[in-house]
């Protein structure tokens, strides 16, 4: 297989993290997650600095990625990509550089999501996980800036609840 980077779209808790984890075992390739990095860094505690670091972050991981696929390695980009804009920029920062992309969506019926959410917080309350707590204020910066896909891009992915035990469709590593 021809190195590439795989780039996994969605909201926060839409199973981004889970699906790119098993598809970096899988193909295999290099994980690269900005809330990996960030937690290990800052221990998720940048406050008004995390949108600017964001970038930061964002910025040196696509370097990565390009250097991986460079060196022969499959890259997987574990971040949320919640608009459009920064889905284009990415497609043109890799086609510029004549790295093929492979996208995929994960989209989540909003009742689906919400109860993904309050079990995420809950294990984050109890110490559980080391995940952000995703408070109403980031809950409505996230309703506001997630642009999703549009339809005439290609197939739709979403995860379904028998999906959350790690079993990843083959129609989720289309082309999206």
């Amino acid at each position: 297989m021809s190195p590439k980077v795989v780039c996994v779209c969605g909201k926060p808790c839409s199973g981004k993290t889970t699906l790119a984890k098993r598809l970096a075992a899988e193909l295999p390739a290099l994980l690269l997650s900005c809330d990996e990095l960030t937690d290990f860094l800052f221990d998720n505690d940048l406050g008004e600095r995390h949108d600017a670091m964001l970038v930061r972050v964002k910025e040196y991981l696509l370097q990565k990625a390009a250097d991986a696929v460079g060196a022969g390695c499959t890259a997987v980009l574990d971040w949320g990509l919640w608009d459009r804009a920064d889905r284009q920029s990415i497609r043109d920062f890799f086609s510029a550089r004549g790295i093929p992309t492979e996208w995929i969506y994960l989209d989540v019926p909003e009742e689906e999501w919400q109860r993904r959410v309050a079990a995420r917080n809950a294990a984050v309350a109890r110490g559980e996980s080391r995940d952000f707590y995703l408070d109403e204020g980031l809950l409505r910066k996230i309703e506001a800036r997630f642009e999703p896909r549009k339809k005439t891009s290609g197939r739709r992915c979403a995860l379904s609840a028998r999906d959350r035990k790690g079993t990843v469709p083959a129609r989720l590593r289309e082309p999206v």
